[in-house]
């Protein structure tokens, strides 16, 4: 038996070493060598990184003979010429010309600049179609097609001025939106025309134009339609698993104060450990082993990557529609609620008809967030992770306080929810029934700074297994209640003057 299990071991140590040593020499595709030739020069930094890739080290036919957990190709139709060789630029860069309206002939080549999900589609089928339905492939429409969604973007990055006695803001530049909100949540991509560039070694050639361009943003818009872009997570041109599980590239995007996650993260045991020990943590297997690979979790660990614990037994299966791990969404619209069940949320409206998840009393957006059965499904998988740490008494400990969260700081949301709503029926500021803005005067600015900021925190906290101070100090708890003793004061001021006026 013994003997048996040696020579098994070895075996399977044999294979890795034949992958292993054929993919230090992954051919090139004639084009890609083509391309690799010249950019070598141009873009050494491209090239560099993409050479420590897998892509550029594992052929597809290679990737497609590990078994088990271990595959990392989910489509298993992946056509015969591309096969034998390296993923190399004309892969990615040659792929469905005639779905791109940004490809353009460059050195006999149709070449397209914004590589998109469905090109990734093409070896990643599961992975693409789960993104599709994750609520950041929505990002861009979810964002621009909310008109109140509108009003607090443009309170924020429109083009301020004076009018009368307020400060109005007016008209976002594109440019403005792109490097503020949409760097994130992506822009929408098109061609606007063609231009011509004259090189240093290849003379004049032409390129198109693309207006929203740069952008990596979550929920981009793609020019053959798709929407995301998996460099949000896998930079390009190493498209690496370990980036993508490391918290900093989430902490792009999610260090708040309106989603302050890494900051958060960073001040908690978990994110403890990760500093003091991450660095002699593997972030590269696939799957990934709990206990043996790593010791606390990260953004990857909890919301997106295959694990299994030390027997090879699955905790949970990888996916990239992060909502099938979250039975809250947290981030207060204005309330903390049940996750939505569809990705597009402009199709939500409230009691009012208002394209929100919740209405200004805290009810629920009913059809359209997920129902109390999903919710402990959801619940239970999470806790599951949990599990391969800590005990039971542990785990239903800090999820008992984590909903008490919930409930106080939607409570507080409330109160500061009922302020505003006495300002606005008074007539000291004008919200959405005045048809104005409601959250470009102070009073609307401190109520938003309640739940989007505030409430978010201590939630945040406490869903993350505890942040040190930013549960009470750090934007949490203090500043929650601080704010609203500020608006209950800011009315009473202003009941006064009008008082005083009237007694005049």
């Amino acid at each position: 038996m013994l003997k048996n299990v040696i020579l098994g071991v070895f075996g399977v140590v044999a294979v890795f070493w034949c992958i292993g040593d054929a993919a230090a020499e992954a051919p090139l595709s004639e084009a890609s060598s083509e391309c690799i030739d010249c950019h070598t020069t141009f873009q050494p930094g491209v090239v560099e990184g993409w050479k420590k890739s897998r892509h550029a080290n594992v052929t597809p036919e290679q990737a497609l003979s590990v078994k088990g957990l271990a595959n990392k190709i989910s489509n298993k139709d992946v056509p015969e010429d591309l096969r034998s060789h390296a993923v190399g630029c004309a892969e990615c860069h040659t792929l469905r010309p005639d779905a791109h309206a940004d490809t353009f002939e460059h050195n006999g080549y149709d070449i397209h600049v914004v590589v998109s999900p469905d090109d990734c589609k093409t070896c990643h089928k599961t992975e693409v179609e789960q993104f599709s339905r994750n609520l950041m492939s929505y990002a861009v429409k979810n964002l621009a097609e909310n008109s109140v969604y509108q009003a607090l973007e443009q309170s924020i990055l429109g083009a301020a001025g004076i009018k009368g006695d307020h400060i109005k803001f007016g008209p976002i530049d594109e440019d403005t939106q792109a490097e503020a909100c949409y760097y994130c949540h992506g822009t929408t991509l098109k061609v606007t025309g063609i231009e011509t560039r004259d090189t240093d070694a290849a003379g004049e050639l032409e390129f198109p134009v693309i207006s929203g361009w740069p952008n990596q943003g979550v929920g981009r818009i793609n020019l053959d339609g798709s929407r995301g872009s998996c460099t949000a997570c896998h930079t390009r041109h190493e498209f690496s698993i370990e980036m993508a599980r490391k918290p900093y590239t989430c902490k792009e995007c999610h260090i708040g104060p309106d989603v302050p996650v890494f900051k958060v993260y960073s001040a908690s045991k978990h994110g403890n450990i990760f500093s003091t020990k991450g660095d002699g943590w593997d972030f590269a297997p696939v799957p990934w082993t709990v206990g043996q690979d790593f010791t606390a979790p990260t953004c990857a660990g909890c919301h997106i990557s295959l694990l299994v614990n030390t027997e090879g037994e699955t905790v949970i299966e990888r996916s990239h529609q992060m909502n099938n791990r979250l039975p809250w969404r947290l981030f207060g619209l204005i309330y903390a609620h049940p996750y939505p069940k569809q990705a597009d949320t402009t199709i939500i409206r409230n009691k009012d008809g208002l394209p929100l998840p919740t209405d200004f009393n805290g009810g629920l957006a009913e059809g359209y967030l997920i129902d109390a059965n999903e919710q402990a499904r959801r619940t239970r998988s999470l806790q599951g992770i949990c599990m391969n740490c800590h005990d039971t008494s542990w785990v239903s400990g800090f999820w008992r306080r984590f909903e008490n969260t919930i409930r106080t700081t939607n409570e507080a949301t409330r109160t500061a929810t009922m302020l505003m709503t006495e300002a606005w029926n008074q007539g000291y500021a004008k919200g959405l029934s005045a048809k104005e803005n409601p959250f470009d005067e102070f009073i609307e600015k401190l109520w938003s700074d309640n739940w989007l900021f505030y409430a978010n925190t201590v939630r945040f906290s406490s869903a993350m297994g505890g942040g040190g101070d930013y549960g009470v100090f750090a934007d949490g708890r203090y500043h929650l209640s601080r704010n609203l003793t500020e608006m209950r004061d800011w009315l009473n001021l202003r009941k006064a003057a009008a008082g005083h006026q009237r007694a005049k």
